[in-house]
């Protein structure tokens, strides 16, 4: 297959689970009929648990490959920033806004890749790619300000929440592109659980999970969406994810954030009845229409 095609079909099947994530963590957190079952701080640690003993095995493996401390500490913080603070400040952040605006917010993130790209990797941004980034960014807003996702009570703190997990990506991403080139895309995400696993489980068990599963009516409801968002939303997807960080620019991958909500949108109309208006058809259009233009080589 063409590598160009191969790697559109990585962001477009990426950008579908992703998509997604949102509405898992929702059901983790309470049913649809709005019955309480996990905190946002318990669905945040219960992710990273199931996540870091999904790729133990796989990391372990992996650890003879590290073989400097600047390796090392390359994968602890892609595993702090780009997975483990990111996973508790988007559950704490849907606490009080909607999933629609966590999904703008989230579309900063390749604006910090390229800005933190440039003040402390000295990469450069093209024109084209800021362009389209813009264009995508504002298609974007459209998608999601005419559906009915509305938000109530939020305030700077669950605001400040997500755009703090996007800076966090951005440096995640530039980390991995700067200092982790010579790792396998699954290695680099392997290895970045693993050194969550152990900071993970004792957050779960200190925040008294295995006893809300085991007595809360809805426990295992909310472990079985935590469970798909962990195996398939976070390990899969980071692999995925780290493969094209690997082969295409950090913009390209981060590109995902904008495709997202359309799939989000697209899921609230196909099973939540949600309403659907032409306008956020064109938003869509002028999505996948800036995404397009700020990854296409100019002839």
């Amino acid at each position: 297959m063409n590598k160009q095609l191969y790697s559109w079909l990585i962001l477009v099947l990426l950008a579908c689970i992703w998509g997604s994530s949102f509405i898992l963590m929702k059901r983790g957190m309470e049913t649809t009929s709005g019955e309480a079952i996990l905190s946002a701080s318990q669905v945040g640690a219960l992710r990273m648990t199931i996540a870091g003993f999904v790729m133990l095995p796989f990391g372990l493996f992996s650890l003879k490959k590290v073989k400097s401390l600047k390796h090392f500490f390359a994968l602890l913080a892609v595993g702090l920033f780009g997975n483990f603070f990111p996973a508790f400040l988007f559950t704490y952040s849907e606490t009080q806004l909607s999933s629609g605006l966590a999904g703008i917010l989230n579309g900063f993130t390749p604006f910090f890749a390229i800005l933190i790209g440039w003040f402390f990797f000295h990469k450069k941004a093209s024109v084209r790619q800021v362009v389209g980034l813009f264009i995508a960014f504002l298609g974007m807003c459209v998608v999601v300000s005419f559906g009915n996702n509305k938000t109530s009570s939020a305030d700077f703190l669950h605001v400040g929440a997500v755009i703090l997990a996007t800076a966090m990506y951005g440096t995640s991403l530039n980390i991995i592109k700067q200092y982790l080139a010579e790792y396998k895309p699954w290695e680099i995400t392997a290895l970045s659980f693993t050194f969550m696993f152990l900071p993970a489980i004792l957050i779960a068990l200190f925040l008294g999970i295995p006893h809300t599963i085991l007595t809360n009516p809805h426990g295992f409801e909310g472990l079985t969406y935590i469970s798909i968002l962990a195996v398939v939303g976070t390990c899969l997807a980071l692999v995925l994810f780290n493969t094209l960080i690997a082969t295409k620019s950090v913009v390209f991958a981060s590109s995902v954030t904008y495709l997202m909500p359309v799939v989000a949108v697209s899921i609230g109309v196909f099973f939540a009845n949600e309403t659907f208006v032409l306008l956020q058809l064109i938003g869509m259009a002028i999505v996948v229409g800036g995404v397009y233009f700020a990854n296409s080589t100019k002839k």
